[in-house]
């Protein structure tokens, strides 16, 4: 296929949404509702749209940030942290009356999500007029990508933007409840990634991830509400993917999941970058598998020392 994305390695991806810290919290056994339970409990700098780019600074593309984080500890530290990994955060907005995001999360021993909660109000922030202020980046940039945090107002006026600077659009459906917020922009998206469940909100269907008919369908119906290429993550089962024309799935690598948080944007992020640096599509979404296979094993949203040569190493041949 020809891929919506012109090449451009060099030029960088503008990233559009949340940043925050994750709290994620591993049960040692069985969940007892009502009282406390053994735990380990591990903290990191998440959020997806940060996830997002620092898997892609780390794989050497160069990367914006447009976030909103508060004007507290946890703030100053996280964009210290993204930049270092070498994200240009210079446009970020910082609140001094609201704090810095958070996930909380709870995972069983077997590094499967249980429920979590979030609290990203913060990125109400980014607002249709502060991205209109920086639509010079938009002009710059090879891609956009964006997650379903932010308002319907504020993703209306970035897809606006995006398509008048003639950029290919990424999102991310973000959860169950957020997915239907990006329903209106589907014919204008080049790339979406939603899990199984946001995809069934996006197609108006139960979706069965074990099912690799199901699954192909659902992708389908994506391209089908204009989609260029639809990628669908199926935790265990792998992913699935379609275009126009062809359709495909990938299984998943067999690995011990020490932390399922990040998994799926590490796998945007590769594919992204693949797609920059015109890798063939079915090479592209193998390398994601290999990127969300890699953060499983880690215990935080973003593995530090990701590269391309340790993508390719657990690469599904």
């Amino acid at each position: 296929m020809e891929y919506p994305f012109s090449p451009s390695p060099e030029s960088p991806v503008l990233v559009v949404g949340a940043a925050g810290v994750d709290i994620v919290g591993s049960l040692k056994g069985e969940l007892h509702m009502g009282t406390s339970n053994p735990s380990r409990i591990r903290s990191s700098f998440g959020g997806v749209a940060r996830n997002v780019s620092e898997n892609l600074a780390r794989l050497g593309q160069p990367v914006r940030l447009l976030t909103a984080v508060g004007e507290d500890e946890i703030g100053e530290r996280l964009l210290e942290q993204v930049a270092s990994a070498g994200v240009d955060v210079s446009a970020t907005l910082r609140m001094p009356e609201q704090p810095t995001g958070t996930y909380l999360a709870v995972v069983d021993s077997r590094g499967a999500l249980q429920f979590a909660l979030d609290d990203m109000y913060i990125a109400s922030n980014l607002s249709p007029a502060y991205l209109q202020s920086h639509y010079n980046l938009f002009k710059d940039a090879s891609a956009l990508f964006l997650d379903a945090n932010l308002s319907k107002e504020t993703l209306r006026k970035a897809v606006s933007l995006a398509r008048r600077a003639r950029i290919p659009i990424v999102a991310d459906p973000t959860s169950a409840a957020l997915a239907g917020k990006l329903r209106p922009y589907l014919s204008k998206m080049d790339l979406i990634v939603p899990n199984c469940n946001e995809a069934g909100i996006l197609c108006d269907r139960m979706i069965d991830a074990s099912k690799r008919r199901q699954t192909l369908e659902a992708a389908k119906c994506l391209v089908n509400q204009g989609v260029e290429l639809a990628i669908i993550t199926l935790a265990q089962y792998g992913v699935c993917y379609a275009t126009s024309q062809t359709s495909g799935h990938i299984p998943a690598i067999r690995t011990e999941i020490i932390d399922p948080t990040g998994g799926g944007d590490a796998l945007t992020a590769a594919v992204i970058f693949a797609m920059l640096n015109e890798i063939p599509l079915d090479d592209a979404v193998r390398m994601g598998v290999s990127a969300a296979t890699y953060t499983l094993r880690y215990s935080g949203a973003v593995v530090p020392d990701l590269t391309l040569e340790k993508l390719y190493d657990r690469l599904i041949i």
